[in-house]
């Protein structure tokens, strides 16, 4: 297939539409037997010469400010969390989470000057500069199937999951966008074309009058209190709940992010408590390893709906979700959870059980292509600039995300620049 053939047949129609996700239906086995990808038998002429860890920079700046006294986005708050039973630790999370390890983003350069930037997660850098750079220097950007397998095999001795994976998807994410960029074509076109117009948004943090005031109609709220808080932090959760509530009225909808920090009865407890203010999930309560104690809280609790996958990795562990059918919703991070190759066969795993896959941090990182193209997926999460700024930096914020405002509040585009859109400083 020729590239102008490519862009001819990607601006008339969806490359392969849905044909993925009727794959899935059929009952085949997605995650191998996903549709071919649109560009794997062209020859690009290009080769990786450089693989190096970088720092972007947007190009257009944000101000400065200090967020008003009290804001929730300053970080300085305590949120529920798995070292909420040590005193020491309990205050907030920079207590004890790591301060630096390193660029978390890649830049893939090539022989014809065509580059691509891709975001993964903590640690990624050591395991590129370490071990990756090698198995890529010379390679055919375009090969992303053959080269996130040669990736994945080369690391199963130490890696199959954490800062290894984060690595896998900071590099797979790169050669998407430099595919992309060759093509002139942007992400969501190479995946099939936008299955929806525009995507409705949800808000996650506790600066909920911000929030609802700027037209979020769904929010996401960071509980702040877990088991070692007793029937006291219990409450107050239930407080957050009811403001919450009593802001969006009875049609908006409350999700529960409580990141890995409760137990099961704690859970059972607390769903209970929420029933009368119509909760739409609740997200990781428990750590992401127990699957037969998501199976049972999903079986048992029917007020709200039990998800998670944030924390999660690869096909081999959502298949683990959906052996012990553990989740209403899958939260696949695109930057952690081995990149976008990766999620292509999470998503049609997922597609093959009706369950949704709701991307942890959305927004960022290149999620709202694979959100776009992917029907399956209907949200993208979202977080706000903090309280207190000047008008220009929300103006940006609506400017950089393509807000828009409808009938579920809040909604957000990709950009239609080649590759993931960005526009960026290394």
């Amino acid at each position: 297939m020729k590239r102008r053939d490519f862009l001819a047949a990607g601006s008339a129609a969806p490359i392969f539409g849905n044909s993925l996700f009727n794959l899935a239906a059929a009952g085949h086995d997605t995650a191998a037997d996903l549709p071919p990808l649109p560009f794997r038998d062209m020859v690009s002429g290009l080769k990786i010469t450089e693989v190096k860890m970088v720092n972007p920079r947007r190009k257009k700046t944000w101000p400065e400010y200090t967020p008003a006294a009290g804001s929730w986005s300053t970080g300085g708050v305590e949120v529920a969390n798995p070292m909420s039973i040590y005193p020491k630790y309990k205050p907030q999370r920079s207590l004890f989470m790591s301060d630096d390890m390193g660029p978390t983003a890649v830049q893939i350069i090539t022989d014809k000057g065509v580059s691509g930037i891709g975001y993964g997660g903590p640690g990624a850098s050591f395991v590129i500069e370490k071990h990756l750079t090698k198995l890529l220097l010379n390679e055919d950007p375009f090969n992303v199937e053959r080269l996130w397998d040669i990736m994945w095999r080369s690391t199963l001795y130490y890696g199959r999951k954490g800062l290894v994976v984060h690595a896998i998807s900071a590099v797979d994410n790169a050669l998407w966008d430099v595919i992309g960029k060759a093509l002139n074509t942007p992400v969501y076109q190479l995946l099939g074309g936008k299955t929806k117009d525009r995507i409705p948004g949800y808000c996650t943090g506790n600066d909920l009058e911000q929030h609802v005031e700027f037209g979020y109609t769904k929010l996401k709220l960071a509980v702040p209190y877990g088991p070692a808080d007793g029937r006291e932090g219990l409450q107050k959760n239930i407080e957050l709940v009811e403001r919450a509530r009593n802001l969006l009225g009875p049609d908006g909808e409350i999700m529960l992010d409580c990141w890995m920090a409760f137990t099961e009865d704690y859970t059972y407890q607390f769903a209970e408590a929420l029933e009368p203010y119509r909760v739409y999930w609740m997200e990781e309560c428990l750590p992401p390893d127990d699957y037969p104690g998501f199976a049972r809280l999903n079986q048992r609790i029917t007020s709200t709906r039990i998800v998670t996958g944030e924390h999660e990795y690869t096909r081999y562990g959502f298949k683990l979700l959906q052996d012990y059918d553990a989740a209403k919703i899958w939260q696949p991070d695109m930057n952690w959870c081995g990149g976008l190759t990766e999620l292509r066969r999470i998503a049609a795993m997922a597609a093959a059980d009706d369950i949704p896959v709701i991307l942890h941090g959305g927004w960022r990182g290149g999620g709202p292509q694979f959100i776009m193209a992917t029907p399956n997926s209907p949200w993208c999460e979202m977080f706000m600039p903090p309280p207190g700024g000047p008008r220009e930096v929300y103006e940006l914020y609506e400017e950089e995300n393509r807000i828009t405002r409808g009938p579920e509040g809040i909604y957000m585009e990709p950009s239609d620049r080649p590759g993931f859109g960005w526009e960026l400083d290394v």
